[in-house]
Order: C-alpha cells, then sequence, then structure tokens
C-alpha cells in the first residue's frame, strides 16, 4: 500500500469522531418541571436587641464625650452579665439646624447591641441598661446551629415529597418510569412578628424594670425543584 492511501486512510479516521461530536443531542421529551417543600417550625432561640442613647450639646466634641462615657458605662455593667455578648453599635454625631439654617448645636447618637441565648439573663441586663439608654428594638431568631439541623432534617423530607410527587406524574402520563434531569436544593424561613411586653418605671427609677419578652417561633422551608423525564 502506497504511502498515499495511509494517509488519506488515517486522516479518514480521524475526521470519524469528529463528525460523530457534531451530531446533535437527541431532544428530550415528556419533560416535566416540579416543585416540592417541606416545613418546619422552629423555636427562635437567639436574641438581638439594640439600645441607644441620644445628647445634644453646643460642640461635636461635647456630645461625643457625652455618648461615649454612656456606651462605656453600659459596656462594663454588661459584663458583669454571664452569657450575654454586647458589642457597640453604630454611632453617628451631626450637626442641628434651625428653620432659618442656623447652626443651634449637634447631636449624637450611640448604640450598643446585645445578643445572648438565655432571655431571663438578656432581659436583666436590658433592664439595668435602661436606667441610661433607650431600648431600640429586640429581634428573635434561630441560632445557626439550630437552623442547620433543622434544614439538615428538611432536605430528607423535601426530596422525599419531590420523589412522591414525580411518581404521581408519572402514573398520571401512563410513564414505565422517569428520569431525574435536574434538582435544586433551597431554604428560606419566615419570622412571625414576636409579641414584646415591657413593663415600664417610673422615670426616676435607678434600675428599670426586666421586660417580659416572648420569643415565638421562625417557620424554616426546604424547597426541592428540578425537571424530570418520563419514559414511555
Amino acid at each position: 500500500m502506497s504511502k498515499s492511501t495511509w494517509l488519506f486512510l488515517l486522516a479518514s479516521l480521524l475526521c470519524i469522531p469528529a463528525a460523530s461530536a457534531a451530531e446533535p443531542a437527541p431532544p428530550r421529551y415528556n419533560t416535566i418541571a416540579l416543585q416540592a417543600d417541606a416545613q418546619r417550625e422552629v423555636q427562635n432561640d437567639l436574641l438581638d436587641a439594640t439600645l441607644y442613647v441620644e445628647v445634644n450639646d453646643s460642640t461635636p466634641a461635647g456630645v461625643a464625650n457625652a455618648v461615649n462615657k454612656s456606651v462605656n458605662d453600659a459596656l462594663r455593667v454588661a459584663k458583669e452579665h454571664k452569657g450575654v455578648r454586647v458589642r457597640s453599635g453604630n454611632n453617628q454625631t451631626y450637626p442641628v439646624y434651625s428653620k432659618a439654617n442656623q447652626l443651634q448645636g449637634w447631636r449624637g447618637r450611640g448604640e450598643i447591641r446585645v445578643e445572648s441565648k438565655d432571655f431571663e439573663a438578656a432581659s436583666g441586663l436590658i433592664g439595668k441598661l435602661q436606667s441610661g439608654m433607650q431600648l431600640g428594638r429586640i429581634q428573635f431568631t434561630v441560632s445557626p446551629e439550630s437552623r442547620r439541623a433543622a434544614e439538615n432534617e428538611l432536605i430528607t423530607e423535601a426530596i422525599a415529597a419531590f420523589k412522591s410527587r414525580a411518581e404521581i406524574v408519572k402514573t398520571a402520563l401512563g410513564g414505565r418510569g422517569y428520569k431525574l434531569q435536574n434538582l435544586n436544593v433551597s431554604s428560606g424561613h419566615n419570622v412571625p412578628q414576636p409579641r414584646l411586653a415591657i413593663a415600664r418605671a417610673a422615670p426616676t427609677a435607678q434600675e428599670m424594670t426586666p421586660p417580659s419578652l416572648e420569643a415565638g417561633i421562625s417557620v424554616i422551608t426546604v424547597n426541592a425543584n428540578g425537571t424530570i423525564e418520563i419514559l414511555e
């Protein structure tokens, strides 16, 4: 066999895979998009509260000094409460103008954040701090570790619900089976508005009555959505 013939055969063999690869994938029929989810109510076990102080003064230095003193005093008090995490929040200083656009003075605001799983300890600390600060908000959520544990269990339930729906669709279409093409799993949560009762003391009291707290629940959801192909 001549050299030219060998070269021709080699070129032909090299072209066969390329031609096969260029062929379009066969179309898929009987594809169905499905979605299923699993939900669970989980007790909120983490408190996040913000307390703040606002001060007026004729100079920004005077404002900053007063705000810093209040925040530092609050942080010192907080160190005495075990099981409660406290950190500084946002601090702001800004000018105050009259209607005639004349500078009247300065106003400052300082915040601290209180976080804890021990609601009784957090409530006691908030009651003490309210003698010199105002309570801005209290929010209850599920802690990351509790959320992760609930989501791990719900993933199995959501996938089982997805497979159950796939079986229903397969039977309704008269298929002999189905093939899973893709599946996405995601999670989310909804936090119902908790009830917060605050027992108020007289303004001259040295120590405020601690607030009564009701943490409420969060609804955690895991969603499974994907596509299946019904086999005829």
